[in-house]
């Protein structure tokens, strides 16, 4: 069984290609701008590159030239589209069509309905899944939201302090995201350790950020609510923000509510503290040169992602693991240092030079640590390959 794995934004589209019988990733590719007149995009089989131009006007025409590619008698690595048994996507929030489920109208209804708290990412997954139904009906369409793998939190971490017919009616709860992530470090900690009994706390640290406190492979707390937009600091999205701060700055500043959450969504964060740039890399040569601004947006960070860390040492009673993710989380060795520093007494000891040395899966405390601190390379696309594959074998 192939299944193709789709990662959208607004113009672009990435993808994997898995052989599920194997567990292989035959191919990943994708295009940019799509809409352009011409669209760059690459393709990589094996060891072999290729970079080109196409014409994608829309998303659905950027999958039928992945398709082609793909089935090229001489470089592809399908014989036909037909050996394409779903696409899945690493869907965002579906609301109350969370979980694992084929695309269907009420589906992208529902997803509509949470457009207003994933705006970044629920428009453009509705527009492609539209536009795939309509002009590759053949293929099935499996949404995998990142919701699901948190539909096991408990009611008193998963409600926030508002009337009850709020989240009954309108879905104001704690539904927490990056489920495909925070999913792969569970399951990958138990075969790592080959114990299903591990707490877990998973930090899933890059652009898009987020803590998860997992037990017995389930997850139990996670520091994103409603929307995407919460917990921690993102690149350049607020994270956790007084609700009660919007009408000064409308006030003060003329601006509409909708002006107010834009910026929110898209001028804050790290961006926002640093007043130049949501990227790390950018952040930390800043900060060693002696920007003050730079240097806070790091602190900042760093201190949000150690109150949820404290917060989940608790509410697990400890922790067997904690596991580092994302682009962040995976390369950034001063990062994983201060998150860290200090918490000896808790039994949770950093090797420096492990540390400083790090390269790919491994673990990186000393020898005497009570809890393990591993670096883990998420693989998301292989999650909702997983997923899709089990939701085609149930039907």
């Amino acid at each position: 069984m192939k299944v193709l794995v789709a990662n959208l934004g607004s113009t672009s589209f990435k993808y994997r290609l898995f052989d599920m019988n194997s567990g292989d990733q035959l191919a990943r590719g994708g295009v940019e701008r799509i809409g352009d007149d011409l669209s760059p995009a690459f393709v990589e089989m094996g060891n072999r590159r290729h970079e080109l131009t196409v014409k994608a006007p829309d998303h659905a025409a950027a999958v039928e030239q992945c398709l082609m590619q793909l089935t090229d008698p001489e470089s592809g690595c399908l014989k036909s589209a037909d050996e394409v048994a779903a696409i899945g996507f690493k869907a965002v929030h579906g609301g109350r069509a969370g979980g694992v489920v084929r695309v269907d109208h009420e589906v992208l209804e529902a997803m509509d309905e949470m457009g207003r708290v994933a705006p970044a990412h629920n428009p453009p997954y509705i527009r492609a899944m539209r536009q795939l139904r309509e002009k590759l009906p053949q293929i099935p369409l499996i949404a995998a939201f990142e919701t699901g793998f948190h539909e096991s939190i408990p009611d008193r971490l998963k409600h926030y302090a508002v009337p009850t017919e709020w989240a009954e009616e309108f879905g104001v709860r704690r539904w927490g995201f990056h489920g495909a992530s925070h999913r792969y470090v569970a399951e990958r900690t138990a075969e790592l350790l080959g114990r299903e009994d591990l707490r877990v706390i998973s930090c899933h640290l890059g652009g898009s950020s987020s803590v998860c406190a997992i037990r017995h492979g389930q997850s139990v707390a996670t520091s994103m609510g409603m929307s995407p937009q919460s917990g921690l600091p993102q690149n350049n999205r607020v994270g956790d923000f007084d609700p009660f701060a919007l009408p000064v700055v409308m006030e003060r500043t003329g601006k509409t509510l909708d002006q107010v959450l834009e910026i929110l969504a898209n001028q804050c964060g790290l961006e926002g503290l640093s007043g130049s740039s949501g990227d790390f890399r950018d952040l930390a040569a800043s900060a060693d040169g002696g920007d003050s601004r730079a240097k806070l947006a790091l602190d900042v960070y760093t201190s949000s992602v150690r109150h949820y860390l404290g917060a989940y040492l608790v509410e697990l009673g400890g922790a067997d693991v904690i596991a580092f993710a994302g682009g962040i989380g995976e390369n950034r060795g001063a990062m994983r240092r201060d998150i860290c520093a200090g918490l000896n007494e808790l039994g949770i000891e950093l090797d420096e030079e492990k540390n400083a040395g790090a390269n790919g899966e491994t673990a990186i405390h000393t020898k005497s640590s009570r809890t393990q601190i591993w670096i883990i390379p998420t693989n998301e696309e292989l999650i909702v390959a997983r997923q899709t594959m089990q939701l085609l074998e149930q039907r």
